[in-house]
């Protein structure tokens, strides 16, 4: 069994991220990323500082606006407007969830979609579909990375994604079949989830229950991404029951320290993407 290691492959990315935004800002380009967070949801402020010093650690520029948990649909709007029109801010990302008053689909259609980071925008969303991409949402785009990082081949394999989120199952079904790959995508309606599950040559877990993927569920052999981060008793956890399961894979990701790295790193390389197309590099 192979430990895929989310930190190391994630700090290649980002060391390759650091070395491009170095070279642009010798080209008078600097790189930078606006961050709004509504509210005071502790989850997203975890992940809001993290993204804040990944980016400070790279030569990005961070600008993070923090607005109150009673922010109008109109002020939110009015900032994106802003950024929007903002040339040093190449990529916006909205922390979601949003406080239940505000469209979530509309705020994330405000954002241009060069400048769609998270890669959620319908426009960006339908070139996913086609195939002819510039951004991925962050965590599939990181899972990609990490089965090339390992020369794990998808051509040919069976591959199942458990969950049709917007933000990882269903993308995550097309980058897999853009590589050729045989997909199945399940969800709480899927008629004996296990005997789907145990076909996969790669399973992908996304489906936010703890140890939900146990032993009978995985095919000798397989590689198993695990997408889960779930705390039980004050503990992180996935959606991979990892201890029974370990021993039948060929190659699997921990949590924490495996999926969880390379979303923060994609989301870099995103920026850096931006950066490059709105300069014409």
């Amino acid at each position: 069994m192979r430990l895929i290691d989310g930190k190391i492959i994630s700090a290649s990315v980002k060391e390759r991220v650091k070395d491009e935004v170095a070279i642009l800002k010798e080209q008078g380009i600097t790189t930078g990323l606006a961050v709004i967070i509504v509210g005071e949801d502790p989850a997203s402020k975890v992940y809001v500082a993290n993204k804040k010093k990944a980016c400070e650690a790279l030569g990005i520029i961070s600008e993070e606006y923090a607005l109150p948990e009673n922010t109008t649909q109109e002020e939110l709007l009015k900032l994106i407007d802003e950024l929007n029109n903002k040339a040093s801010i190449n990529g916006i990302l909205c922390q979601l969830p949003l406080p239940k008053h505000l469209d979530e689909q509309a705020v994330i259609n405000a954002i241009l979609p060069e400048k769609d980071v998270d890669a959620f925008h319908p426009q960006n969303v339908g070139k996913i579909m086609l195939g002819d991409y510039d951004f991925v949402p962050c965590t599939p785009a990181g899972i990609m990375e990490m089965l090339q990082y390992e020369n794990i081949d998808i051509s040919g394999k069976t591959c199942v994604v458990i969950g049709r989120s917007n933000i990882v199952g269903k993308p995550m079904g097309m980058l897999l079949l853009h590589k050729n790959g045989t997909v199945t995508i399940c969800h709480s309606r899927t008629k004996d989830l296990a005997s789907v599950c145990k076909e996969a040559d790669v399973l992908v877990a996304a489906v936010g229950r703890p140890n939900f993927v146990t032993a009978d569920m995985v095919k000798e052999g397989a590689v198993v991404i695990d997408v889960g981060i779930n705390r039980v008793d004050g503990k992180l956890v996935g959606d991979v029951d990892f201890q029974n399961v370990k021993d039948k894979c060929s190659a699997i990701t921990p949590v924490p320290g495996g999926v969880g790295p390379m979303t923060i790193a994609m989301l870099m390389q995103n920026t850096l993407t931006a950066a490059k197309k709105q300069n014409k590099r």
